[in-house]
């Protein structure tokens, strides 16, 4: 399988898919579909987890990454590749690079997290910090290309990249053929497009729902004006489905057999992601947890049997811990306040006294006694607080409020 840059429009069939899947054997693995029982009562029907978050450098793009230089002709293979990305695709790439023996070069921003820098770097790839948003990598990456004759290897826009990633579909028919929506991110389109072609060809009958965030939904606006259109300035936390623009080839895929796409606000995603990881044991970073964050939101929207595929685990651990306590947060099971009292002795200690009855644990105090804002009896204390729910934060409001204090935040 493979395509010129003058035939990279070229249609993706079926046919394609299973090419790439045979292709893929002993290289990518046939990850795991896990259930779910507590989306499974939520929804009122069986939901399954595909766990590409397991898949080798933690997520799907070794699909494509692997198929699309594996079709490179000899003498593109010899001038090596170049890519651009904020982390999975650098790694997919620089691992099926490793796997064929062809150079690589990753170009990531320069705010990349650290462990998916080092990853790219252990998998072969020689990488290049430039630019401190992807647009800027993007355009390093393809000057490079222009000046070097690598082969850029686009995450998403491209006929082989497609094929690979719907090799997914495939394994998800195997693996629950009696399923009736697969929910699945979509960022620039090219796993969701790639699902697409496979499961539509053998199974028209199941649905499929594309998830967005909502701060960076290309598609609904794209597919209502039937042509590309680019968000200005995306902004989400899920940095996998974080593309201000969809691809060519995948957006007319999805615009075809993609029956809706949905979005999701970052509260939904950070509920997403913790749910995994307490009911399911499963790290899956924002993106990943894309689907499951519209599962949550709207249950009764899905037909199952349905599979969620959860794309991608590489997070970042700063941010996983600033997810996980902001998703505790939206739940009521995390609470910050901030408050003033008197500056006496024990005053400290009755506030605490007033938060136990109130059965609030007690996660983090700071005490400041020394600062221009505050009156010379004065001390400000922020606390940070595991609660139990909103009613339960509305009850330790209620107490501090009625013991005399006064809450600023």
């Amino acid at each position: 399988m493979s395509y010129s840059t003058a035939d990279s429009l070229r249609p993706v069939t079926l046919d394609d898919v299973r090419g790439a899947q045979k292709m893929l054997t002993g290289v990518a693995r046939v990850t795991a579909m896990e259930g779910s029982r507590h989306l499974t009562q939520l929804v009122g029907a069986p939901v399954h987890f595909k766990c590409e978050n397991l898949q080798r450098t933690g997520s799907f793009k070794l699909r494509g990454a692997y198929v699309r230089i594996a079709g490179l002709l000899p003498e593109e293979r010899a001038a090596g590749v170049v890519a651009a990305s904020a982390g999975n695709h650098a790694q997919g790439v620089a691992l099926a690079s490793s796997l064929l023996g062809v150079a690589s070069t990753v170009f990531m921003p320069k705010g990349a997290p650290l462990p998916k820098i080092s990853a790219t770097r252990e998998y072969g790839a020689e990488v290049r910090l430039h630019g401190q948003v992807v647009d800027e990598t993007l355009a390093a990456a393809e000057r490079h290309a222009a000046e070097t004759g690598a082969v850029f290897i686009h995450p998403f826009d491209h006929p082989d990249v497609i094929a690979g990633q719907g090799t997914v579909g495939l394994e998800i028919l195997e693996q629950c053929p009696e399923v009736r929506t697969i929910v699945v991110g979509i960022g620039g389109g090219g796993l969701a497009a790639g699902i697409a072609v496979a499961v539509k060809a053998l199974r028209p009958d199941v649905r499929i729902v594309g998830v967005q965030a909502a701060g960076a939904a290309a598609y609904p606006p794209s597919l209502a004006a039937g042509r590309p259109v680019a968000v200005e300035k995306p902004a989400t936390m899920a940095d996998g489905i974080k593309v201000g623009r969809p691809g060519d080839v995948p957006f007319g895929i999805i615009g075809n057999l993609v029956d809706e796409v949905r979005t999701v606000t970052e509260d939904e995603l950070a509920n997403g992601l913790l749910l995994c990881l307490e009911r399911a044991k499963l790290v899956v970073e924002p993106a990943g947890a894309s689907p499951v964050a519209a599962l949550l939101s709207d249950p009764g929207a899905f037909e199952g049997p349905v599979v969620a595929v959860l794309s991608g685990g590489n997070v970042d651990p700063l941010l996983l811990q600033r997810v996980l306590r902001h998703g505790m947060a939206a739940q009521g099971r995390y609470l910050a306040v901030r408050l003033r009292l008197t500056d006496r002795p024990g005053a400290l200690a009755t506030l605490l006294g007033v938060l136990s009855v109130v059965d609030a644990n007690v996660l983090d105090v700071s005490h400041v006694r020394t600062d221009p804002r505050l009156g010379l009896t004065e001390a400000e204390v922020e606390l940070h607080l595991e609660t139990k729910g909103t009613e339960h934060c509305t009850e330790v409001g209620q107490a501090l409020r009625e013991a005399g204090y006064t809450v600023i935040g």
